[in-house]
């Protein structure tokens, strides 16, 4: 019996649709989920009616996480020229002619958050959602956009910070700072991600798209930046010192189970004692 999907679409009119993350009890990131996000993205590129895509998770307490250990199993390009998928998978969602909205509630790291930062608008609950790139504490690199789109959203410095120290940010900084569109309250997320779905639906759909498009023009990193990035992400995952790392956390999360990833940030820091 195969397994169910941890990605699942909802039409939920003629001009919009729901992605849900759902791979409990921390919605990691595993080959299956980029494949079929793959998938459904440039399914719904494709189609003339489609306006507004909003990400969500059942999930409690996590929206959209890292990869889970297993980002060296992707599948590899079918042609020499083409893209990663993972690449290809935030670029297509950053260029396509849809808006895409996620509604962020729970921790979103690594892939996770720069899948979020693809999106076109992003809102967040002000208690519940928390941010990072958490991949330089456990000796390897941001290889989805993170370093290429985070200075563009918070500038150079806090880019560098966040990155660089593999903290975790709450929703009211990250608001601040401009890492997310708004942060708004728990109880009110939900009502206001709908009510801007159903207001952006309700125009014409080629204005959205050329309006996106313009904006995409002074905006979007170059294409082979973010290639160069995931080139240099599998380089690292090679790297001795992500080995050590890697066991490091692994007897972190033997030990201590889930509190590790609701506390990844702090751990992060623990795994480089003693090394």
């Amino acid at each position: 019996m195969s397994q169910p999907s941890t990605i699942r679409l909802e039409r939920t009119t003629r001009q919009t649709a729901k992605i849900t993350f759902a791979n409990p009890p921390a919605n990691v990131v595993i080959p299956e989920t980029v494949v079929t996000l793959h998938r459904i993205v440039a399914e719904l590129e494709a189609d003339p009616d489609i306006q507004v895509v909003v990400f969500t998770s059942e999930v409690p307490d996590f929206f959209f996480n890292h990869f889970d250990g297993s980002a060296a199993e992707l599948p590899v390009p079918e042609h020499e020229d083409d893209n990663p998928v993972w690449t290809d998978l935030v670029l297509r969602l950053s260029k396509a002619p849809y808006v895409s909205i996620a509604s962020i509630r729970g921790r979103t790291r690594g892939a996770g958050n720069e899948l979020a930062l693809a999106c076109d608008l992003r809102y967040a609950s002000r208690e519940r959602a928390f941010f990072g790139q958490p991949e330089v504490g456990i000796g390897i690199v941001p290889g989805g956009g993170g370093s290429e789109r985070l200075p563009r959203s918070i500038g150079r410095d806090r880019a560098l910070e966040a990155i660089l120290s593999s903290a975790d940010y709450d929703a009211e900084l990250a608001e601040r700072w401009g890492w997310v569109t708004r942060a708004l309250p728990d109880a009110d997320l939900d009502a206001f991600v709908d009510a801007m779905t159903a207001r952006l639906a309700s125009f014409d759909r080629q204005a959205l798209a050329t309006a996106k498009s313009a904006v995409n023009r002074a905006t979007l990193p170059p294409d082979a930046d973010l290639v160069a990035s995931y080139e240099a992400f599998a380089e690292t995952l090679t790297n001795p010192g992500f080995s050590a790392r890697a066991t490091r956390l692994g007897e972190f999360v033997a030990d201590k189970g889930l509190e590790v990833e609701y506390q990844l940030g702090e751990y992060t820091g623990l795994v480089n004692q003693n090394l």
